[in-house]
């Protein structure tokens, strides 16, 4: 059976997660506020099979739901439209992306944690985020292949969390389960943001990092 992965965002980072799903075997559906016109390109170089549909359309069919667009944006969304399907943050703040943020600047917990605030019915998994673009080719290698890029995937939520697991396992990577209150470690200035960490070394720098969005 094809899986579903539906991408809300098709700038770089959409793009990139869709080229990597799509190559594993995925069908990937994608949901822009842009006039359609001017991301087909950019869906078509995710995989030729990729489709732009509606965002009710994607909430429908998609088994994950990728946020792929920048944090302050994602204030615009409709989140109740995603009331009880597994949904991936992979996002982070960038002031100078999504101007002041008051509840972030505070340090009130992850990214993550806002969204669930704003929609707590949402199976929400953080993962992807401590990437960049090209990682998501380079980096990535088959299972069993060694030595492997772990990627963090947190959540409380052991279903949502073990299907988003197994798409990370699909694209290349190896997953490692870690709990929701840890998805501060994952961003910006965190222990793991950016480094090439195999499973072991992750387990490692998450163990012993305090969250920095904590102090």
């Amino acid at each position: 059976m094809v899986r579903v992965l539906g991408i809300i965002g098709a700038g770089k980072l959409g793009v990139a997660i869709g080229r990597a799903a799509a190559d594993a075997g995925w069908q990937v559906l994608f949901y822009d506020t842009a006039p359609a016109e001017s991301v087909h390109a950019a869906v078509a170089s995710a995989s030729p099979d990729a489709q732009l549909v509606t965002l009710p359309e994607l909430a429908e069919t998609a088994e994950i739901v990728v946020i792929a667009v920048p944090f302050a944006a994602s204030r615009e969304l409709d989140l109740s439209l995603l009331n009880g399907k597994v949904v991936l943050d992979p996002t982070n703040y960038w002031p100078a992306v999504d101007g002041p943020m008051p509840e972030l600047d505070r340090r009130h917990g992850s990214t993550s944690a806002q969204l669930a605030y704003r929609n707590p019915r949402m199976r929400l998994v953080k993962s992807l985020n401590h990437l960049s673009y090209h990682d998501f080719t380079s980096d990535a290698r088959s299972s069993g292949i060694t030595p492997r890029r772990a990627i963090a995937v947190a959540s409380d939520d052991r279903g949502a969390q073990e299907l988003v697991a197994q798409l990370v396992n699909d694209i290349g990577f190896d997953p490692v389960l870690v709990p929701f209150d840890r998805a501060g470690l994952l961003e910006p200035d965190g222990p793991v943001f950016g480094h090439w960490l195999d499973s072991g070394g992750m387990h490692q720098a998450l163990r012993t990092a305090s969250d920095p969005q904590l102090n």
